[in-house]
């Protein structure tokens, strides 16, 4: 994709005013003539390495993260290039600072701090005419939508529209970590309402005060808003972000086999847990279709994470029933059962026909589970006693910790290296720092979704594809797992280092694209060179 929709040469105040090609103290001498805004800057003339040092001087100085968050938004309005050259200097650095965990608090308090361009709101109130309230965006050559219903934000519940951080954020990712062009993405917050009573009692809230409708009218709405989508921006991936979760399971059932299209709550996560336990193998030998898995919170992204896992099996060669075998879920009911009446329809491949339980260490010690997964949101779930009991019945036993923020962590990096006596492979949803344990020194990855979504995008958007399939997810994880070195497996770690993302991301980006044009879902022709084409995509953060 390249800049078609660059306007007419802007001057003086206007020009300044225009994110994408305002370049502040880098306009030089002749530009400040000709553009009429000599006078409308300091008489500084500087490259853009000089103003990145102004940025990050500027960052350190701050009290906290989320101050930093307001101060990179504001760039962000300012200097879209300046912003992009900032987060991509050292994406390790700044992802946490505009995503997750700093965007949780962004997002709640978002009403509060909200600026004038936050990403385009569709609400129930369009119905009949979403596709006029789409083409209102700016952009006409659209490649991904990030669209959140604000119904579930990462472990903070139904924030409605407060929601806008999370799709922004996500796509900044796009660009901070795969070198996306900046240019044809767009955050999108559905605003179907929310049931937080907070937020609707709140004078500075920014959404709909009104209850969220029934499933019937939010699926109503999202159909009408998918055919518009298809209409408007023909070449666009829907990108559904922190939907409630019976909502993104139902959705993305409905529309994954119809449009190009993806969930990252429940395939970006599970792919990164899959990339992470193939990275864990490596350490403690053997293969995925031999390991037993226990997944603590059975909402979208445990059945997710579940789904996936059974797919990666079966492609080893096991059948779908021997798969689904070897998968167990525990929710806040106790043990995935078949006797259980409160299941739905996802759940209920993964009920096996056992016996109930609310304990998980004694399903721990019944089932044997050689690799452990929480993706509950309850926070020190994973015991002292648990910990042992994983570690009694393995000899190196897989605990991925993944719930965030940080108080939701089932266990900390501390602990469970201690409390396992050093023989744990450890991953989690936040970052720790190393932990030493008698002399050993261990670098516990995180398991974030941007080690896969980024790249799986890239691929994305470099191909077109009619759809997102499982084998590009499957095959993004194989990318991501032959990336770790002997050194990195000694430290303990699942994940190569998140300070190689822009190489990781394009690594991933490259797989995905082989893949679908050895689907033959792509629909563009393909090149001689897969990598060099690729790499002429990318987004480079520099003045023009």
């Amino acid at each position: 994709m390249t800049d078609n929709n660059k306007p007419d040469i802007q001057h003086g105040n206007e020009l300044l005013r225009d994110e994408r090609y305002n370049k502040g103290t880098a306009f030089t001498e002749s530009e400040r003539q000709e553009l009429n805004i000599e006078g409308l800057l300091p008489p500084v003339i500087e490259d853009i390495d000089k103003q990145l040092k102004r940025v990050l001087f500027q960052l350190d100085n701050k009290k906290n993260d989320l101050e930093r968050y307001i101060l990179l938004t504001n760039l962000l309005d300012r200097n879209e290039t300046l912003f992009f050259k900032t987060l991509m200097s050292d994406p390790k650095r700044f992802v946490p600072i505009m995503y997750d965990p700093t965007v949780g608090e962004a997002c709640l308090k978002f009403s509060e701090i909200y600026r004038d361009k936050s990403g385009m709101y569709v609400t129930s109130n369009n119905k009949g005419k979403m596709s006029d309230v789409l083409k209102n965006w700016p952009e006409k050559d659209i490649r991904f939508i990030c669209v959140s219903s604000g119904g579930r934000i990462l472990g903070l519940g139904d924030l409605g529209a407060n929601g806008m951080g999370i799709p922004l954020g996500k796509l900044q990712l796009y660009t901070a970590c795969a070198a996306i062009p900046p240019y044809g993405l767009l955050p999108v917050l559905f605003d179907f309402g929310t049931d937080n009573e907070t937020l609707l009692n709140d004078p500075f809230y920014i959404g709909l005060r009104q209850h969220r409708p029934s499933t019937d009218v939010i699926d109503e709405l999202v159909e009408e808003f998918t055919e518009s989508v298809k209409s408007v921006f023909p070449q666009c991936c829907i990108h559904f972000e922190d939907w409630k979760g019976a909502d993104a399971l139902r959705i993305l059932k409905k529309y994954k086999n119809k449009i190009c299209c993806y969930n990252d709550d429940i395939q970006g996560t599970s792919a990164v847990v899959l990339a992470g336990i193939m990275g864990a193998l490596k350490i403690k030998g053997g293969n995925l279709k031999d390991q037993r898995i226990l997944i603590f919170g059975a909402g979208s992204a445990g059945i997710g994470i579940a789904d996936m896992l059974s797919a990666a099996i079966q492609a080893e060669g096991k059948t779908e029933n021997e798969a689904v075998s070897q998968i167990s879920l525990f929710d806040i009911n106790g043990l995935i059962v078949k006797s259980r009446t409160d299941l739905n329809e996802y759940q209920k491949v993964f009920a096996h026909d056992v016996s109930s339980s609310k304990d998980l260490n004694e399903v721990i010690s019944d089932f044997k589970p050689s690799i452990l997964i929480g993706v509950s949101t309850v926070g020190k779930a994973f015991t002292e006693t648990i910990v042992k009991t994983m570690s009694r019945i393995n000899e190196r036993p897989v605990i991925f910790a993944l719930s965030n923020p940080t108080d939701h962590a089932e266990c900390s990096a501390q602990d469970a290296y201690t409390w396992s006596d050093g023989k744990v492979i450890f991953a989690a949803g936040i970052p720790f720092d190393p932990v030493t344990y008698n002399g050993n020194t261990y670098c516990p990855s995180q398991a974030n979704n941007y080690y896969c979504f980024p790249g799986v995008s890239l691929g994305i958007y470099a191909t077109q594809p009619k759809l997102v399939t499982d084998q590009m997810w499957i095959e993004a994880c194989k990318a991501l797992a032959e990336m770790l070195t002997d050194d990195e497996k000694n430290k303990g770690m699942v994940l190569p280092p998140q300070n190689d993302i822009l190489d990781i991301s394009f690594n991933i980006g490259v797989r995905v694209a082989e893949t679908a044009f050895a689907a033959g879902l792509a629909q563009v022709k393909q090149p001689e060179d897969l990598r060099s084409w690729i790499s002429d995509m990318l987004y480079k953060p520099e003045y023009k």
